[in-house]
């Protein structure tokens, strides 16, 4: 009975303090807009042209598509802090669960998109991530958050009417790097053979004659500086999910389920 008390308690002290480390989330603001700049990470212009532009694609389509920037996730998980977020906000409509949420933790160097089930078809985990790693990533890399930011939610509004291709925005990236894989080796080919042809027509064994014999230690470092191997890497994906409520920002939101998982990458 002893061993059962203390098992019980140390697990109450667990979830005491588990629930203790948790990051608070603000309550839903009595006027809901579409930005949300804590970190401070955008200038007044450039956070009011943001919200303009995803609050009259709201109120012309219902779709809610809402940008949070944190100063830090104070130890959480990007996806599961914005899903829970979205949730208690309740962003889009509840009949149509067509909210998305964009969550960038600046200290953390975090991105996260999360959506509704209603935008599922369109907005997949691969589309989100591509989004991620091709516009929002290299934009971030050079400090440029509001170019990313903009560019990301055109790209998914482009997703959302059916006129973006994350398949061939991939492949365009990925064709980049095939196309530089090949050049610099060849570049780094050019440059041994002319070393090579240099010192071959200005060396010789002291008598003016050409050298005689095999390879010697400068041409076999070279010939075996020409064997590397070309590598390149890539982003795994999460999982899509959530639901939302409410309507335009004009009528602000109405409340829905949020499910998990979503994209994340980071900067």
């Amino acid at each position: 009975m002893t061993l059962i008390k203390t098992i019980l308690t140390s697990l109450l002290l667990c979830l005491s303090l588990i629930s203790f480390a948790q990051k608070d989330i603000p309550p839903q603001p009595d006027k809901q807009k579409a930005v949300y700049d804590s970190a401070n990470m955008l200038s007044d212009s450039e956070e009011k042209a943001l919200r303009q532009k995803l609050e009259t694609y709201a109120d012309t389509t219902s779709t809610q598509i809402v940008i949070v920037t944190l100063k830090s996730l104070e130890g959480e998980y990007i996806a599961t802090f914005a899903t829970e977020w979205a949730q208690q906000w309740g962003i889009g409509q509840d009949n149509k669960d067509n909210g998305a949420i964009i969550m960038v933790s600046q200290d953390d160097r975090k991105i996260t998109i999360q959506n509704g089930y209603g935008l599922e078809e369109f907005l997949t985990d691969y589309n989100s991530k591509t989004i991620i790693d091709q516009i929002i990533q290299p934009a971030f890399k050079k400090g440029n958050f509001y170019q990313g930011l903009d560019e990301a939610t055109t790209a998914m509004f482009q997703l959302l009417a059916g006129q973006f291709d994350a398949e061939a925005l991939n492949q365009k990236s990925n064709k980049k790097k095939n196309i530089l894989g090949y050049v610099i080796p060849i570049i780094v080919v050019i440059f041994f053979i002319i070393l090579v042809m240099k010192r071959r027509r200005g060396g010789g064994d002291g008598k003016g004659g050409m050298r005689r014999g095999g390879p010697d230690l400068f041409d076999i470092l070279i010939l075996s500086s020409l064997g590397g191997s070309h590598h390149s890497g890539g982003f795994g994906s999460g999982s899509s999910g959530g639901s939302f409520g409410g309507g335009g920002f004009s009528g602000g939101f109405g409340g829905g389920g949020f499910g998990g998982g979503g994209a994340v990458g980071g900067w």
